[in-house]
């Protein structure tokens, strides 16, 4: 997209910001104002204006304004839109519109007064992360720009080009009062903390002055400052060096910044939290918004980011049903359904992505009723700290905004699911270092996590993140997520080159191996030699939020035994009535079995009574194994219910914390009641002691609802789980754990739809574990050597390698080196004797050889997906049968579908050079003048040959060149490199490059 122009603006519907900055009266600007744009927009003015209600609790009558604690003033941005476009509804609000537009001015006012950059004293000019709500506050005044008086307007004005002023002076240097928060100067960072955020708000911090003055005479330098800084968000120096393409005049390749993991992929808070992989549109929303508005043509680097495209992939890689990402590593940003909107807005409303407007809808369908969950009217609930509410606030009015200047654009239609699921679908190894192995299908997520701290097999069927509890501490078939992994062995498969996408995260512990096996088809295997006890562990959301698929108020769980049904906990805090024999004791505790993974053991009340009778710990005397400071061990039983006791936050992951009442003396006791905090004990014991050394145990919680030895579970029907092992799989409360026992080896079929029959198959060796699962041949070798053995499959199914058919299927030969996994899809079927042998080369070719006897043997030999044919085999003679119509999968070229550089923006006259490593005859990579092009191998390879294809018309002159770190090239075809590139003397009218292959 070019730039947009100031007229462009203007014409836009509903554009009020740039009539009033055209200087049009108000009443022609509030002629203008519409009905909302489209659904989704209409959305996002509902939830405003309910919103309203919960920033007109903040409003301090007292001061006449929303306060400064936690930038809740911000609320006037989306206060702002509600006064200037159609549809006020006071109901809804809870406030009239007058006295709305009152408490807003006012707030306008007097932060417009008090902002340092205007004179004040209170805030601002602080790039973190007063610019960020300072961005906010300067679109709401030019909103309401013909209300405000000329003192407020000059102040404004003064934040504005101030705060322009103030960052460029700063040159590359720190903002001396954001403590920590600095972006590296422009070399940036990437591990552990991506300075991709700290570089955006550099950018943020200039772009309301570059739109509402660009006739500054700082404005040129303004200009360059910002260029720089947005440039090298997603900075990458393998990618940028690659590509020449001038982005507001000055090339990519003159980037330094290194703020990307070379796999496209962001850390942040010490892991990786695909909240932050959308940051670049986060921001890059914020500020188109203030050109749009403006009517000043938008810089170039807005709509032609550096490697924008390559981090989109990755964060599609991990978008879940909801439009937001799936958070398998911290849980801080989970469900943070406010501020994930705008980088959809943006990338869908101005850059006119399809794909992300399907995700934005999704997302926007989920708002209501998320807002309507208690607490009520709040829209970021669940995660993240008191200044995000303001904020989403604000980043909702201005994804409403970016719908609007759309509707006089060309209209931007979403994909469908099935198209978006299909264009999202892919399998990708980030490496030890970002700790994840992760496999999205049309029907699941899942990803082999490997951070220290959040070490985890996440499975999300659906694409649901409203049914497993992926993030933090939570953990996922692993017992715990602070296992140490001693060693991680990572094989991902891709359509492209071996006709299927999936995963195989194999891991070593202290205590053992288990693997985790992902099919395109959404199902996975999980398999262990027993790490821990009580692994196998799937924790359920259960929440009664109508509108949301599943939180219908309870979860359905079948087993062969029965069906139980769990209700959701009231008000979404747990009380605990436990009752046991009377027992006269002295001292009574609580005492920890398994803690909330996240924040431990945290009780409001603790109270011990003998039948009605009163509450006994009130005149007791309480203590503990530790408390937070103010958290002591007292407040669980002052009788004061909003005091309670909390582990120290070094005890968290501690499972056997405890809580105890010395009751003075020995009392008969009957029954207990806990009134836990989030923090709610997962399992845990009361016990009694006559003397608070000898404990004796009273009653247990919890008793599982559901325990199964049958090995099928069925989860609320939307997934299904097949276990063979010697524990039984059970349900307690919204946990359930798949070997509930000792350690112990076994293995889980996890499929997004019923569980079926078992798939697993005996391998004859201990420690190698086997299953057909969805057609799949699924291979685990969970040990430190190597291993080979036959395994007995089920059906006429041929996989890769050599296997004998049978009177009741196959006898399949199997090697594996130490601590392999493999996943081997069905090449072929074969009808035929028992005694057929059949060794299959790759999907085209299998050789056939008849058993012993005197007859030729007739046999019909199927290619997954192609015709049968029927073969004559002569007696004890091997005949090879090729289908020439089917790819030879696995192929061996190394490049297909590897990343290639340029990414977009592509330089002038070039086509993307993905097109030359993608399996397709019918694409190639048109060079452009003098082009070259680099494909990333992945890894350091031993490179034997590089081989070019060429459509028709004359080849220009190529130099072939490799690399080991995407810096220094030297001419070469063979060698060590993990990138090779192509260099071409190219010109118009000359030949495309259909294929570059890699040979090793």
């Amino acid at each position: 997209m070019g730039e947009l122009n100031r007229r462009q603006a203007l014409l836009s519907a509903g554009g009020v910001a740039a009539l009033l900055a055209a200087g049009l009266p108000p009443a022609t600007a509030a002629a203008e104002s519409a009905a909302p744009p489209d659904p989704v927009a209409a959305t996002y003015l509902r939830v405003l204006l309910r919103h309203t209600r919960w920033a007109e609790q903040q409003f301090d009558r007292a001061a006449g304004i929303y306060p400064a604690k936690d930038f809740t003033f911000a609320v006037v941005l989306g206060n702002a839109l509600l006064l200037t476009r159609d549809g006020y509804d006071a109901a809804t609000a809870g406030i009239e519109k007058a006295e709305l537009k009152a408490h807003t001015l006012a707030t306008i006012r007097h932060f417009a007064a008090s902002n340092l950059l205007a004179g004040g004293g209170e805030w601002g000019r602080r790039l973190f992360f007063d610019t960020t709500f300072q961005s906010y506050f300067l679109l709401a005044a030019r909103l309401l720009w013909t209300d405000l008086d000329e003192v407020t307007k000059q102040n404004v004005e003064r934040i504005t080009t101030g705060q322009a002023a103030y960052t460029t002076a700063l040159g590359t240097r720190d903002d001396p009062t954001s403590g920590g928060w600095t972006p590296n100067g422009l070399q940036g960072g990437y591990q552990g903390d991506t300075k991709l955020e700290e570089m955006g708000v550099y950018a943020q911090s200039l772009a309301p002055a570059l739109a509402w003055a660009p006739g500054d005479p700082r404005a040129a330098d303004w200009g360059a400052a910002f260029g720089t800084w947005s440039r090298n968000e997603g900075g990458l120096p393998a990618a940028d060096l690659a590509n020449p393409r001038l982005v507001d005049g000055r090339p990519i390749d003159a980037n330094t910044a290194t703020n990307l993991h070379d796999t496209f992929l962001v850390e942040n808070h010490g892991s990786f939290g695909p909240h932050y992989q959308e940051e670049l549109w986060r921001t890059s929303g914020r500020n188109a918004m203030h050109f749009l508005a403006a009517g000043t043509p938008l810089p170039e680097v807005l709509t032609a980011q550096p490697n924008g495209e390559l981090l989109w992939r990755t964060m599609l890689l991990m978008t879940s049903d909801a439009g937001e990402p799936l958070m398998p590593m911290v849980a801080d940003r989970e469900h943070l359904y406010g501020r994930d909107v705008i980088p959809l807005a943006f990338r869908a409303q101005v850059l006119g992505d399809r794909h992300a407007a399907h995700a934005e809808a999704q997302l926007a369908a989920r708002l209501e009723p998320y807002q309507a969950y208690a607490p009520a009217d709040r829209i970021t609930k669940f995660s993240g700290e008191p200044k995000y509410e303001p904020e989403a606030r604000a980043e909702l009015a201005i994804s409403y905004l970016l719908h609007e200047w759309r509707a006089n654009q060309r209209p931007i239609t979403p994909v469908t699911k099935a198209e978006f699921d299909t264009h999202a679908a892919g399998a990708a190894d980030f490496g030890a270092g970002p700790g994840l192995l992760a496999h999205r299908s049309p029907a699941a997520w899942a990803g082999t996590v490997t951070k220290p701290g959040f070490v985890k097999f996440a499975w999300q069927p659906h694409h649901d993140d409203w049914l497993f509890v992926l993030g933090g501490a939570n953990p996922m078939l692993l017992p715990a997520t602070n296992i140490a992994v001693k060693e991680r062995h990572a094989t991902t498969y891709a359509k492209v080159r071996d006709g299927f996408d999936g995963t195989v995260g194999l891991l070593r512990f202290d205590a053992g191996y288990a693997a985790f096996a992902t099919l395109p088809t959404g199902s996975a295997v999980y398999a262990s030699t027993g790490v821990a006890e009580g692994e196998g562990v799937l924790n359920v959301y259960n929440l009664a939020m109508p509108g949301v698929p599943g939180l219908d108020g309870d979860r359905t769980y079948t087993a062969a035994e029965g069906t139980v049904t769990i209700k959701a906990p009231a008000g979404g805090a747990r009380t605990d009535d436990l009752t046991f024999a009377p027992v006269t004791a002295r001292y009574v505790r609580m005492l920890g079995v398994q803690p909330d993974p996240q924040y431990g053991y945290s009780v409001w009340a603790f109270e011990i009574r003998a039948g009605d009778g009163p509450d006994l710990a009130r005149t007791g005397t309480a203590s503990a194994s530790s408390a937070s400071p103010g958290k002591e061990a007292k407040y669980a039983t002052d009788g004061d219910t909003t005091t309670r006791w909390a582990v120290s936050t070094s005890d968290r992951p501690r499972a056997d914390s405890w809580l105890a009442v010395d009751l003075g003396a020995p009392r008969t006791v009957d029954r207990v009641r806990l009134n836990w905090e989030a923090a709610a004990g997962r399992k845990y014991r009361i016990e009694t002691s006559p003397d608070g050394v000898t404990w004796t145990t009273a009653a247990t919680y919890r008793v599982p609802a559901l325990s199964s030895t049958k090995g099928r579970l069925d989860i609320d029907g939307r997934a299904g789980i097949t276990v063979t092992g010697p524990n039984p799989l059970t349900v307690t409360g919204d946990h359930v754990t798949l070997s509930d026992g000792p350690p112990a080896p076994f293995v889980a079929e996890l499929r997004p739809g019923p569980a079926q029959a078992s798939g697993r198959v005996t391998t004859g060796a201990t420690a190698v574990e086997a299953t057909v699962t969805d057609g799949f041949l699924v291979l685990l070798n969970l040990s430190g050597t190597a291993a080979s053995g036959t395994v007995p499959l089920p059906g006429n199914r041929l996989y890769r390698g050599e296997q004998t058919l049978t009177r009741t299927g196959t006898e399949y030969s199997y090697a594996l080196a130490a601590a392999e996994g493999r996943i081997e899809r069905p090449r072929f079927t074969l009808n035929g004797p028992a005694g057929v042998k059949a060794v299959v080369r790759d999907a085209s070719r299998v050789e056939l050889t008849a058993p012993s006897g005197l007859l030729p043997v007739l046999v019909t030999v199927t290619p997954d997906g192609g015709r049968a044919r029927p073969v004559l085999l002569p007696p004890r003679r091997t005949v090879p049968v090729v289908f020439g119509d089917v790819r030879p999968y696995p192929l061996a070229d190394r490049a297909l579908g590897r990343t290639t550089f340029p990414a977009e923006p592509l330089p002038p006259g070039m086509s993307s050079p993905a097109a030359a490593v993608d399996d397709d005859p019918a694409t190639a990579w048109r060079p452009g003048p003098d082009g070259r092009m680099v494909v990333d191998l992945g890894a350091v390879t031993a490179v034997s040959a590089v081989e070019l294809a060429w459509t028709r018309g004359r080849v220009p002159a190529t130099t072939v060149e490799t690399s080991v770190d995407g810096v220094t090239y030297a001419a070469a075809d063979s060698g060590p490199a993990r990138y090779v590139a192509v260099r071409t003397r190219w010109k118009t009218g000359d030949a495309s490059l259909s294929r570059l292959s890699v040979r090793t």
